[in-house]
């Protein structure tokens, strides 16, 4: 497959993937640059698990390459992308409740450390003031637990929106339900975030991005 040549900026997704799918090897780069944190946000929070999520994440994007020619822009990339991760999170979260009973609560510490860190460990949170760092840095654990009690279909509404910044439509067509389904359960998703950490004895509400604004 060439290298291709140089990328527009303001080239679209869509643009991208064809690029790629005609042998530009430079468009497939900028898509995983663009989409690798997000989309591993998602897997992160849907799995549990650390290193599940990064297996999950690298099997992402081998299915991006391997159906790239089965690519049609009739829908945003960003819907194809998610639905084939959120396919995959699936089969790996069912695959794993075969060998053992999976705990997003309390992940269990790995031989080396790295599965009992903290779901929110080591993710960016770009622009925090020092006052709000120090605020998130002990809010953070407490939401990632409040998050992992919530329904699997709650949850995942949730990160969609509030982490990856997918519009209610495309979650739609992600997730297979309605619109007003999806809306319906990121209302109670939100709700359960606010119960759950008032439970937990955080004082406050949740703010659109997910964040809690001290009461």
């Amino acid at each position: 497959m060439g290298t291709g040549g140089s990328l527009a900026p303001e080239t679209s997704d869509e643009q991208l993937m064809l690029a790629f799918q005609a042998g530009n090897a430079r468009a497939f780069e900028a898509l995983v640059r663009k989409h690798r944190a997000p989309v591993f946000n998602f897997i992160l929070r849907f799995v549990g698990h650390r290193a599940r999520a990064e297996d999950v994440l690298q099997e992402t994007w081998l299915k991006v390459v391997r159906s790239a020619r089965e690519y049609e822009p009739k829908a945003r990339f960003t819907t194809w992308l998610y639905t084939i991760a959120r396919n995959l999170c699936v089969d790996s979260t069912r695959k794993e409740s075969y060998r053992q009973a999976t705990s997003l609560e309390a992940p269990a510490a790995g031989a080396d450390g790295d599965e009992g860190r903290p779901l929110g460990e080591g993710l960016p949170d770009a622009g925090a003031s020092p006052e709000r760092g120090a605020h998130n840095a002990r809010i953070r654990p407490l939401l990632e637990r409040a998050l992992a009690a919530l329904p699997e279909e709650q949850r995942e509404v949730f990160v969609l929106r509030e982490y990856s910044g997918i519009p209610f439509k495309e979650i739609a067509e992600v997730t297979g339900v309605s619109e007003n389904t999806v809306k319906s359960r990121m209302r109670y998703a939100l709700e359960g975030l606010r119960r759950r950490l008032g439970e937990l004895g955080v004082d406050g509400d949740l703010s659109e991005d997910g964040r809690t604004v001290a009461g």
